[in-house]
């Protein structure tokens, strides 16, 4: 048989405000396809993130617990995460995604595009954009059940119906695990559980208009170790956390790919709430709201060789912030909202070999500075399989509701006059791709303004003065040898540094590793189909905090994940699955123990 090509023409959708071939645009993209999903089979997607270049993903203790991305150095809520088409960083949680309760049974494809791209995204798009569909629309079902270490339970079920004019499909996922004691000694173990579900239909009344309705659902529990109140250390508590985010959207489009004119109009609603307990009695919780009603207008048309598209968009945007709390008297509670507006232009151009791409993007906010955004880039192919991408890209992000206005007595007071951070970054990248070989070289820079960083008394938050710079080097390969296996391989360096406002100089940030990197292989030879990953994430500084509170350094280590299926008969898979399998004794955060190896066992249906 054969050896295929590695793909090189597939879609990606968030490097642009219309979807393009991945071969045609000048942005740093990672795409983790269906096959890689299905064949590592890992429960979160955080785990899968971490298989793309320059993606620090910190968790807070074993699996389940409070989980951080980090993307080529930028801060946890730099980074914007859609799920199908909707906008899920929570408004209720500084602006971050809840990814320690992102099931990844629930995903078929996942895009990263790493750099600022507030031109096209807005605010929050300081690190880069990660986008994941949900399960595709093609007729067919898949349920699978899995059981293993750690007490964990694992089940999940989609259906897809995909007709001439009508598409309807669903997915839910559970997961549950007792996990293990986060602190070191005797202790409770911190477990976590999540349910999930998302539901898309869309309808085709003609050929040129396309209607469609999404719903999204998450809900977790996350058991944690909190700290002690005299000492501050971290210790065994009962602290545990329960979330959950709800999320619809509708959307039209009129014009297809062929259309010299399309037009798209889309909704979207989102609600979330996150509660805090000590066991059972409760201690706060904080509620959001984002709602958000958009409209673009394309315009295609060719002069000669070139081929161009003109695009118009508009946004405006409401978002709410609600706290509540019992272990304080209320002293904490605040009701806050606030709206921004925008409006946003791109021109792209494409002939054989170039392919170039101007966006500007200007937002109006209501209790803050406007501020312009541009992304500009340029692509062109050398020939023999070389091509040559560089961009130029700026980025904002607004100060997050507890930044402004928190409050917790004796610890922090929100600081309501702070700016937005702007961030400006340029790359260049050198790619090659011929046959079943494909390769990549891109480094970066990037400079962050008005960074919001604790004051000297780490009570409130300021803008730092001076800039925070990240740089830095990556690297892919992927390889398709046989039609039996595919590899794909990376690797990252990145200095990030901050201003030290005591000595006035720059100062390594915080859980950043300097070196990191993967390798993912998966494949299908007869009855058998299999997936590994090998992750390395290097030396990493982070803060002690108990006394003398100073920075320590938290070792190396490697992550090694593989699942091996065997179908018994067509449509019906016995399958094993291990994690860690290299047994690391290692922290992602000070003091916070993280899950050792892990075995897994169950079955799948599908057809």
């Amino acid at each position: 048989m054969p050896v295929p090509p590695v793909p090189a023409d597939q879609i990606v959708i968030t490097a642009s405000h219309a979807p393009q071939a991945q071969d045609q645009t000048a942005a740093s993209v990672s795409v983790i396809d269906r096959q890689l999903i299905d064949s590592l089979s890992e429960p979160l997607l955080s785990n899968l993130i971490r298989l793309t270049p320059s993606a620090a993903v910190v968790t807070s203790g074993p699996a389940g617990s409070l989980t951080e991305i980090r993307i080529r150095g930028a801060e946890a809520n730099h980074t914007l995460l859609f799920v199908d088409g909707i906008k899920i960083d929570d408004p209720a949680s500084g602006d971050t995604p809840r990814y320690e309760i992102l099931n990844a049974d629930l995903a078929s494809r996942l895009e990263i595009v790493r750099g600022p791209q507030s031109a096209l995204w807005g605010s929050e798009a300081i690190g880069g954009v990660i986008a994941v569909n949900g399960v595709d629309d093609v007729d067919g079902y898949s349920a699978s059940a899995e059981a293993g270490s750690f007490g964990s339970v694992r089940g999940s079920g989609s259906a897809s119906y995909a007709g001439e004019r009508t598409s309807l499909s669903g997915a839910i996922g559970f997961q549950r695990a007792r996990g293990i004691n986060s602190v070191e000694g005797p202790g409770d173990k911190d477990g976590y559980r999540n349910l999930s579900g998302r539901l898309r239909g869309t309808w085709r009344p003609t050929n040129l208009l396309h209607v469609g309705a999404s719903l999204l659902a998450l809900t977790g529990r996350s058991q944690f170790d909190g700290f002690d109140l005299f000492t501050g250390a971290h210790t065994d508590t009962l602290d545990n956390s329960r979330n959950r985010l709800t999320a619809g959207r509708v959307w039209a489009i009129y014009g297809d790919d062929a259309s010299d004119w399309r037009a798209k109009v889309a909704g979207t609603l989102l609600g979330s709430s996150n509660k805090n307990y000590l066991a059972e009695l409760e201690q706060n919780r904080t509620r959001g709201e984002r709602r958000n009603l958009s409209a673009q207008l394309e315009r295609k048309l060719t002069t000669g060789a070139v081929t161009h598209r003109l695009i118009v968009a508009a946004d405006t945007e409401r978002e709410e912030f609600h706290a509540r709390d019992t272990a304080f008297g209320g002293f904490t509670n605040q009701d806050r909202t606030r709206r921004h507006t925008s409006v946003a232009g791109e021109w792209r151009a494409e002939t054989d070999s170039v392919a170039a791409d101007v966006a500007v993007r200007h937002d109006s906010f209501d209790r803050f500075k406007d501020a312009t955004t541009l992304r500009a880039s340029l692509l062109g192919q050398l020939g023999h399989g070389f091509a040559l991408a560089g961009s130029y890209g700026e980025g904002i992000a607004q100060p997050t509701f507890f930044d402004l206005y928190g409050f917790f007595p004796g610890s922090f007071v929100g600081n309501p006059n702070l700016k937005p951070e702007s961030s400006r970054g340029f790359e260049l990248s050198l790619r090659y791709r011929r046959g079943t070989v494909g390769a990549s070289l891109t480094g970066y820079q990037q400079r962050l303004r008005d960074e919001i960083v604790n004051n000297a008394t780490f009570t409130s938050v300021i803008n730092a003065t001076g800039k925070s710079k990240r740089s830095g080097v990556e690297a892919t390969l992927d390889w398709m040898p046989t039609a039996a296996i595919r590899l794909s391989a990376n690797y990252a360096y990145l200095k990030s540094t901050q201003l030290d406002a005591l000595s006035g100089g720059q100062q390594t940030e915080v859980r950043r590793p300097k070196h990191s990197g993967a390798v993912a292989v998966d494949g299908k030879s007869g009855a058998f189909t299999y997936g590994a990953s090998l992750a390395y994430v290097g030396k990493h500084l982070d803060n002690r905090d108990v006394f003398p509170f100073d920075r320590v350094t938290l070792g190396s280590y490697w992550l090694a994940d593989a699942r091996v299926a065997y179908a018994i008969r067509p449509g019906v898979e016995l399958f094993a699955r291990g994690s860690n399998l290299l047994n690391q004794h290692y922290q992602d955060v000070y003091s916070y123990r993280t899950n050792p190896r892990g075995l897994f066992g169950g079955v799948r249906l599908s057809r």
